[in-house]
């Protein structure tokens, strides 16, 4: 009986394994997939050999242009800036165990979003300094959210109220700078504010990649921590983890990650609302979410982007996409949070 169970026990893991290799597997295929059609399509269609001569450095009338100027610099922001809000989103919703807590909604973008908008409207600033005010300024919101939402015990509620709180005066700060700005300044911060892969260039990308490319083992190292944090407050802490230590090495992880992919692409919305519970819907909840969450967030961003630039008879911000994606799902988790008594 007791050999029963166990091979029950070693049969159960090892199709849970199967499972998340699977759909980890092909999630990567899929985006490896968008990847290549954002180096193929365009204005003209190029063959996959042309583009290979490009990428290796052979020189290819008009193709050489529209690859290295536009398509490569396009695909590889909305590849590492996808991934960083999927696994950002991911690690929120997980460690708050809230589906609500994701950085667009507790106000973290909306930090970027505001520095970036003053920048452009006020200081009429260069994209090295718009960057670098975004950054900053993610990383100065949520240590205000978190210092305003301290009490005697971490309060997740608390958390998540300061933080819509904060975003709503942003907004309203960001509304009153697009009011007050002259009318040549508006394009551009709308363009910035939608979300865009639009202008990306190769030299203002290695922040990004380096930040994902370090951060990432990070919170792979520390995602059974994580997982225990899902558990609360009192059985994370009883199984010895430093829960105030192991959420600030995980918030600061993954709002820099965040805040560097919004100064590049701007806040493309949803992706880091949808990204997790996709993942886990795939992948199931019994092993980490983390990766898949990262590649879910490349596919929905180079698919997003895809069809904004070719479905539409008008070119649209990979936001707008994303958007339209976003908040149907938003509603209806509404609705059933409401249902549940969650809200």
């Amino acid at each position: 009986m007791k050999n029963d169970t166990i091979a029950i026990i070693k049969q159960g893991r090892r199709q849970r394994r199967r499972r998340w290799l699977l759909a980890t597997s092909l999630l990567g295929a899929l985006a490896l997939a968008l990847c290549c059609a954002m180096l193929l399509l365009g204005n003209t269609i190029y063959p996959a050999h042309v583009i290979w001569r490009v990428l290796m450095g052979e020189t290819v009338e008009g193709a050489s242009f529209a690859v290295n100027t536009v398509r490569l610099p396009r695909m590889v922001a909305g590849l590492f800036a996808g991934f960083a809000f999927g696994v950002a989103g991911y690690t929120f919703q997980t460690m708050l165990r809230n589906p609500l807590a994701n950085p667009n909604v507790m106000g973290i973008t909306s930090g970027s979003s505001a520095a970036a908008v003053f920048c452009i409207t006020v200081l009429q600033a260069n994209n090295s300094v718009i960057s670098i005010a975004s950054v900053v300024a993610g990383l100065a919101t949520v240590t205000v959210i978190y210092l305003l939402s301290r009490g005697k015990t971490f309060s997740i509620g608390r958390l998540i109220i300061v933080g819509i709180g904060i975003q709503a005066m942003l907004d309203a700060f960001i509304s009153y700078l697009l009011l007050t700005t002259s009318q040549q300044n508006i394009p551009a911060a709308i363009r910035w504010l939608a979300g865009s892969l639009n202008g990306s260039k190769l030299s203002e990308l290695p922040p990004l990649i380096i930040a994902v490319l370090v951060l990432t083992p990070i919170l792979v190292i520390m995602g059974k921590r994580l997982s225990l944090l899902e558990l609360g407050e009192q059985m994370s802490t009883t199984l010895g983890v430093r829960t105030d230590q192991t959420r600030l090495i995980l918030i600061l992880s993954s709002v820099t990650m965040i805040a560097i992919a919004t100064s590049i692409t701007g806040p493309i919305a949803f992706v880091s609302f949808l990204a997790g519970p996709i993942a886990k819907r795939l992948v199931g909840t019994s092993l980490s979410g983390l990766l898949p969450a990262g590649l879910v967030g490349v596919v929905l961003v180079l698919g997003a982007d895809l069809i904004g630039q070719f479905a539409f008879t008008y070119k649209y911000p990979v936001g707008v996409i994303t958007g339209l994606l976003g908040a149907p799902y938003l509603i209806l988790l509404l609705v059933r949070m409401n249902r549940k008594g969650e809200l």
